[in-house]
């Protein structure tokens, strides 16, 4: 198992790894938190949010969740676990900077993700 600390600590290594660019007008920075999230559209709590792009009255940000990550990935090898904390923080510094080019195509395929989701839940 993977402890928070160490998943901070994995984080920060990725996130030091990427350009500087990418952060530009991330005044609130990356953060972890240790609890879970779990999505308003889940069916039984078996849906969990992983990561945000937070824009607010107080600038942008990006949040990863320790425990929603930890009860979908915290059984992986350290290597797997690694790359899907890549895959996980890439992908919420693309919502960041999808953002500021005014688009959101990640956005439409993250609720195409959550439809689809939906839809399989209903047939089962």
């Amino acid at each position: 198992m993977i402890t928070f600390e160490e998943c901070g600590y994995m984080l920060d290594e990725i996130a030091d790894s990427m350009p500087y660019e990418l952060y530009r007008d991330l005044n609130g920075g990356i953060s972890l938190l240790p609890q879970a999230k779990i999505h308003p559209k889940a069916v039984n709590n078996d849906l969990f949010i992983l990561g945000e792009y937070i824009r607010n009255s107080l600038g942008n940000a990006i949040v990863l969740y320790y425990g929603s990550i930890d009860r979908v990935y915290g059984k992986l090898t350290r290597e797997e676990y690694y790359n899907k904390l890549i895959g996980i923080l890439h992908h919420e510094v693309r919502h960041h900077n999808e953002y500021l080019a005014g688009c959101d195509d990640l956005g439409i395929y993250d609720k195409e993700q959550i439809d689809k989701y939906l839809r399989d839940k209903n047939q089962e």
